[in-house]
């Protein structure tokens, strides 16, 4: 158990880290990525302004929307089927809708905070 809150305390801190804002003294150079894997601790779904909605009752689970999924943000299941959307990474750019099936049509955009 002390090793799981040791973990989860390390996470936070990393999260804080990464975003806050440094001085441009304290910040390193473009393009270096010193910890592989570093994008989860990056919650990029505030940035959104469209809002993917996943009918599952609609959904062949074609995965089409999983594989082009630029954020990962696409849930799958241990079954292989789609489980939903994790709208925590989702950034709203569509590309899951446009590449949904036209004649299933199971995830439509909607404008973020408006009603389905």
């Amino acid at each position: 158990m002390t090793d799981k809150k040791n973990e989860d305390k390390n996470i936070e801190a990393k999260k804080k880290y990464y975003t806050e804002l440094h001085d441009w003294k304290e910040q390193s150079m473009a393009g270096m990525i010193f910890e592989p894997g570093n994008s989860v601790y990056y919650e990029t779904g505030s940035w959104r302004s469209m809002k993917p909605i996943w009918d599952a009752d609609k959904c062949i689970n074609c995965l089409r929307c999983f594989y082009l999924c630029p954020d990962s943000s696409i849930l799958v299941d241990e079954d292989g089927k789609i489980a939903g959307i994790d709208y925590r990474y989702c950034k709203g750019c569509g590309i899951c809708a446009r590449e949904c099936p036209e004649k299933i049509n199971a995830i439509k955009m909607i404008v973020e905070g408006s009603d389905e």
